[in-house]
């Protein structure tokens, strides 16, 4: 199986490959619970806590600007793949419609089926994670968090929370489901924040 969908790279590829990592061409799914299955047009993306209350549906992210681009994501079960594109809004370009309250810390991600996982409000608000519709210039599939998922390229995959509904600001760091679980508060793979001991 290893030799047939995954390869171990020969070196870390200038520092793209994190260590403990094997690169994959396919698009592994892996999900807690059931696939989530709704339509674009029902997406609504409710902002709470420390912010001013208010809903983006998917009509508000689709008039905002459409951003497209490429990097590598890595899984925590181990895969990297490398060069991935996709299309969506700026998480910065969504802020500047989100009026956030003082004492902001940590943003906790809420998905479609109760999913939930933490980030720091310095790696939420980088430049290159996105909202993201579209993978490969195509409509992101259900499987892979579509019609609408966060991706955070710069940690481990699970923080890229799949059927993305609500974005609660928070004033300190609380886990989500996977850290409730004995996953990493962070996730950064370069230094393999794989585990709560880690």
């Amino acid at each position: 199986m290893l030799g047939k969908f995954f390869k171990k790279p020969a070196d870390d590829m200038g520092g793209r490959v994190p260590p403990g990592q094997t690169l994959t061409t396919r698009f592994p799914v892996l999900t807690y619970g059931p696939t989530q299955h709704y339509r674009p047009e029902d997406v609504v993306i409710r902002i709470t806590g420390l912010a001013e209350e208010r809903t983006f549906t998917w009509a508000d992210l689709m008039a905002l600007p459409q951003t497209t681009l490429t990097y590598d994501i890595h899984c925590v079960t181990h895969w990297s793949k490398l060069d991935t594109t996709w299309t969506g809004v700026r998480v910065t370009d969504l802020m500047e419609h989100i009026g956030l309250k003082p004492g902001a810390t940590h943003v906790m991600q809420h998905s479609v089926g109760g999913y939930t996982t933490n980030l720091a409000l310095e790696d939420f608000l980088r430049p290159e994670n996105l909202l993201a519709h579209t993978f490969d210039g195509q409509p992101l599939d259900a499987e892979h968090g579509g019609p609408l998922r966060l991706v955070v390229p710069h940690l481990y995959f699970w923080k890229s929370a799949k059927w993305l509904s609500g974005l609660e600001f928070m004033p300190g760091d609380q886990p989500g489901f996977w850290e409730r679980n004995g996953y990493h508060m962070r996730g950064d793979p370069f230094v393999e924040e794989r585990y709560d001991d880690d």
